[in-house]
């Protein structure tokens, strides 16, 4: 049977396979690299220009919006985390949120401000980041209380 189907195959297949094939790794190797490289960008806040009106004049850090994040982890008592200006929600050490939660990625997520408003967004977590039970799939825009959830542990946004 393996025989006939190889006989039954013309070169001609054979190299449309194997190129598309190759053009396949292609793919899946640039799609790879630009996410990585979306990983590393950072967003810097914009600078003022010397001499400009508002150089002298002292800039919120945090425009209004939510000021504390109240975590409900599974297992523990509700606490209450300040929030700064761009907070990375995780497991890992490193983020400004740790979070101890197996369903949450080591940066999961990421809460920042922007143009005067807050918003969070997903970075590639595995199990997906919710905002009041809608999976983001770009950055969304929060209010105090929004319900933010990553992995089992529900974060609440307040003023």
């Amino acid at each position: 049977m393996a025989d006939m189907l190889a006989q039954s195959v013309t070169p001609f297949a054979l190299s449309a396979l194997k190129y598309g094939l190759f053009a396949l790794l292609l793919l899946f190797i640039w799609r790879s690299m630009r996410w990585v490289v979306r990983g590393l960008t950072v967003e810097t806040a914009p600078r003022t220009r010397r001499g400009s009106k508002n150089a002298g004049a002292a800039e919120p850090t945090v425009p209004p919006g939510p000021s504390m994040v109240v975590v409900h982890e599974e297992g523990s008592k509700p606490r209450s985390v300040p929030v700064s200006g761009n907070m990375v929600l995780g497991r890992a050490a490193e983020c400004e949120l740790a979070l101890d939660d197996t369903y949450i990625s080591q940066q999961h997520a990421r809460l920042f401000a922007k143009d005067g408003s807050w918003y969070v967004e997903d970075l590639g977590s595995t199990n997906g980041t919710f905002v009041n039970d809608q999976r983001l799939a770009s950055p969304a825009m929060v209010q105090p209380g929004d319900r933010v959830r990553v992995g089992t542990t529900v974060l609440e946004l307040r003023r």
